[in-house]
């Protein structure tokens, strides 16, 4: 019996519009309602994750940046698994050497030193794969990052880095698949570092320590709850290590078959309410 439900955000509970669907949104409350515990588990910060989450009434415990930092329903810090200071300096090097644009992540949010270039991918990625999505609504939501406080405008990170405040994620973006086998290359000789992605054109770089899968088993422990007990949904490759311990996994539909051959069950993609298909589904058979 699952008593444990957690679900990725970006390519899984969001659809194409990147907003929680009606029909996603009451599969979880009927879940909630049935004694589950649904967690989200993503690689946004708090506040980014939080927002599609208010915007539909929604209320769930968040594990935040890939696991970095995890926080209940109230928005109470629970755990957190910060990168070294001498580590994110080592990190931005590499970054800054390649040239690559990236964006900083720590406890008070998402920090980015070009304004345009973040713009420019944020807009890439949403329209991509989503040709008919209107272009301008697109570009206001993009803006609204900026506008809403949830991306910080900077013109350094040193301060940052230097400040008190833990060091959860650095993301990097690039369009050139070269570029970013080269980044995971150099970035893999780190120690103390894990170099995930949450879609064909970025890296992700967190602690060791800090991966859905780790802070899942950690979040679940903490309720008495068992691994077995557990699923996981999601569609990309910082949701392996979730899918390695949770008793069920499931794909989305549009998770790439490098992802999908790390789960046990598969279920409709995030454009088709697949999150809320897969919840239904284990609810019918208890």
């Amino acid at each position: 019996m699952i008593k444990c439900i957690a679900i990725d955000m970006d390519g899984t509970l969001l659809n194409e519009h990147h907003v929680v669907s009606e029909f996603n949104k009451q599969a979880i409350e009927r879940a909630q309602a049935n004694g589950i515990e649904v967690v989200i588990a993503t690689g946004r910060s708090y506040l980014e994750a939080k927002s599609p989450l208010d915007e539909v009434g929604l209320n769930c415990p968040i594990i935040c940046v890939n696991g970095a930092e995890v926080r209940s329903i109230s928005g109470e810090r629970l755990d957190e698994s910060p990168i070294e200071q001498t580590t994110a300096y080592k990190i931005m090097e590499i970054l800054d050497k390649k040239q690559a644009y990236y964006e900083l992540y720590n406890e008070d949010g998402t920090y980015s030193k070009d304004y345009e270039k973040g713009l420019m991918i944020i807009m890439d990625i949403f329209m991509s794969p989503n040709k008919h999505v209107n272009y301008e609504e697109t570009l206001k939501a993009a803006k609204e990052r900026y506008e809403n406080g949830l991306i910080h405008l900077v013109d350094e990170f040193k301060s940052i880095v230097e400040s008190n405040k833990s060091v959860y994620k650095f993301i990097s973006f690039s369009f050139d698949p070269k570029v970013l086998v080269e980044l995971k290359e150099e970035l893999s000789k780190l120690e103390g570092i894990a170099v995930s992605s949450s879609g064909k054109e970025n890296l992700e770089i967190n602690s060791i320590h800090a991966q859905k899968g780790l802070a899942l088993t950690q979040f679940v422990k903490q309720r008495n709850i068992s691994l077995e007990e557990t699923m996981a949904i999601g569609d990309n490759f910082n949701d392996i290590s979730m899918f390695k311990c949770a008793g069920r996994s499931v794909a989305m539909g549009n998770a790439p078959e490098d992802v999908r051959i790390h789960s046990n069950h598969s279920t409709d993609t995030n454009k088709n309410d697949g999150v809320g298909k897969a919840i239904l589904e284990v609810l019918n058979q208890s």
